[in-house]
Parts: structure tokens; sequence; C-alpha cells
């Protein structure tokens, strides 16, 4: 009958029984793909989202009426009208609040997420056992004006030799737009305070080796045409989109894990719902081994010292934050310029 909506299914998944209602509401207009699309796409991939989801408490990005409707992110699941088996992690924000956030078991979590309309996961760089304490270091190659993909690529490429000097082993993907993404799995043992100085000596020594290249400058009025290496995706309570994640853009991108030797050959529309379940099928996860050789970040902490002997402290949070110890002035150094003139 013309006008009539497909009936609401029932499908097992990981040993639990996920509602998947309104599977022909379209999610991604110009693509055509719909709320049934998107759910199969991501149990097409279970094996290898749930490696990166799995016990790590995790914001749900929904578009319940698709990417050119409302959205809006969830970081706190109801304490009713859920199924019995979801499992959550006790968050706390920087304000110290707290949330019980999705804490993924299982892929009928991730299955129950899509239903809810969910099209990106953005888990926190902890586990459920320990909140406080992240076990990935995230580093977030972003592209400014001026620059695209292919810079990012190649300061990817600067930051892997850097990486083996230090004998660590880094894990890339694309962001599912123009950047690049590197993951670190660290022993989870450091605060998230620890983490990020840890992850801002790396950038500041990547930035010392291509300045033309790479900046950690938090103003977006210092940066120039380069590399911007976002430190502040390792705060508390920021999140990147996670591997195997879909992007709410036209084309529904993912970000893909990918080898280093292949990062120099694709381009991040290689990637999308459509292509890759093919490419997991075939090939499976280039981040199968992530988990295997927890890193010490030691080194990176005693640079974080060096460079603060040396008069370069730490830098600005993010403006949602208190003010941090040791943190210098938030405040844009024009507006510091002229207010001082």
């Amino acid at each position: 009958m013309a006008g009539s909506k497909a009936a609401a299914e029932e499908i097992e998944v990981a040993g639990h029984t996920v509602r998947l209602s309104s599977p022909d509401r379209v999610i991604f207009p110009q693509r055509g793909f719909t709320k049934a699309d998107v759910f199969h796409y991501y149990l097409s991939v279970g094996e290898g989202i749930m490696r990166a989801l799995r016990d790590r408490p995790t914001t749900l990005q929904r578009f319940p009426e698709g990417i050119e409707g409302e959205m809006f992110f969830q970081k706190r699941v109801p304490a009713r009208g859920v199924p019995p088996w979801i499992q959550t992690a006790e968050i706390s924000f920087p304000s110290g609040r707290k949330a019980a956030e999705l804490c993924p078991a299982d892929l009928a979590h991730v299955a129950w997420a899509a239903q809810m309309g969910t099209v990106v996961f953005h888990p926190w760089p902890v586990r459920a056992a320990d909140v406080d304490r992240p076990d990935e270091l995230r580093i977030d190659l972003d592209p400014q004006p001026g620059t695209d993909f292919t810079d990012a690529v190649t300061a990817a490429g600067e930051l892997r030799a850097l990486l083996d000097e230090l004998g660590a082993t880094g894990w890339p993907k694309t962001s599912g737009g123009r950047g690049v993404h590197v993951y670190l799995r660290i022993q989870p043992r450091w605060t998230f305070v620890e983490v990020r100085r840890a992850t801002i000596a790396l950038a500041r020594e990547l930035e010392r080796r291509r300045p033309e290249l790479v900046t950690t400058a938090w103003w977006k009025e210092e940066r120039g045409s380069r590399v911007f290496v976002d430190f502040n995706q390792m705060a508390r309570d920021r999140t990147i989109a996670c591997a195997y994640s879909l992007r709410a853009n036209a084309r529904a991108t993912a970000s893909t894990p990918v080898d280093w030797d292949e990062l120099t050959e694709v381009d991040p529309d290689d990637f999308d719902l459509r292509s890759v379940p093919a490419r997991f099928a075939e090939r499976g996860d280039p981040h199968a081994g992530i988990d295997d050789t927890p890193w010490d970040i030691s080194p990176l902490l005693e640079w974080a010292l060096r460079d603060a002997a040396a008069g370069q402290g730490d830098l600005p949070y993010p403006p949602e934050y208190p003010k941090m110890p040791g943190e210098p002035k938030r405040v844009q150094p024009s507006r510091a310029k002229r207010a001082t003139s």
C-alpha cells in the first residue's frame, strides 16, 4: 500500500532481542540510507566497533529523524524504558556533575543505540573498571584552512617516526572527515590531567620537528595554514568518534582504521556505510592488535617536565572548563594585546 511504513523487526544480537522500529526511515537523504541500513552496518562491523567501545562510557550522537533533523548528544541513559540488560558506567564531568552513560558490554548495546537513532559513537578513553584513568591516548590531527587530508597524513607520518623512537605503537584511522586520528593504547596508571600533559609534550615535539606543518596553538588566529594537534581531545569529557563509527555528513563516511602503509594511498571518501562492511569482511580489522602492548607514557611525562622547566607549561583548556591549576590565561592573544595597549 502506498505510503505505508515498514513493520518493526525483532533481531537477535549477542543473545538479546533488539527491536528495530521504522526501519525504512531515511537517515542519510543524499545517499538514501535508512535506519535499517545504519543498524545493519553496525552489525557488519561488530567485532571492530566493539574493540573500540567495549566497557567504555559512551556518549551517543543521536539523529532520530535523520542527519538533516534535530541532533542531540545523549550523555545519560534513562532510568526507565530501556532493556534490563543495558549496562552503564558512572562518569564525572569537569563541573563535578555525574552521569550514567551507556557502557557497551556486547554488540546488542550498539544495536540498541542504533535503534534509538544514534549515528555517531563517542566513547571516553577509559574503561568502566577505572573511569578516571585513561587507557587510550588519542592524537587528533586536524587540518586548518589552507591544509587538507594530505597534510594530516604527512603529519601522521612524522608522528609515526617519533613514536618509533619512543618505542610506542600508534594505530591510525581516518576521522571520517579531513583529519587523521592516531591512538596509543597506554597503561591505565595516570589521570586525565597527566595524560593530557603527555599529549601536549608529544605534540610540542612534533611541532619542533615540523614547525611549518604542525601547530599546537589553541587560538585559531595563531594556527595559520598548518595541522593542529588538538591536545584538548584528551581533556575529561572530550571525545572523538570511534573506529568504525559513521559520521553525520552527506556521504555517510565512517572513521576507519587503516595500516600505516595504506594511509598515504586512501581518501576519506573511500570509507562509507556501503564500502566499509565489504572491506571489513575481506580483510578484518587493522586495529586487531591494539590491546596487545599497553605503553608506559613516562617518557612523555619527562618531556612535559622538561618543557615546563624551559617555560612551556600548560595550555588553555576548552571554554566550558573551570579554571585549571597551572593553566595560562584563557583569552585570545589579540584581545589580550588590545587590553594592554
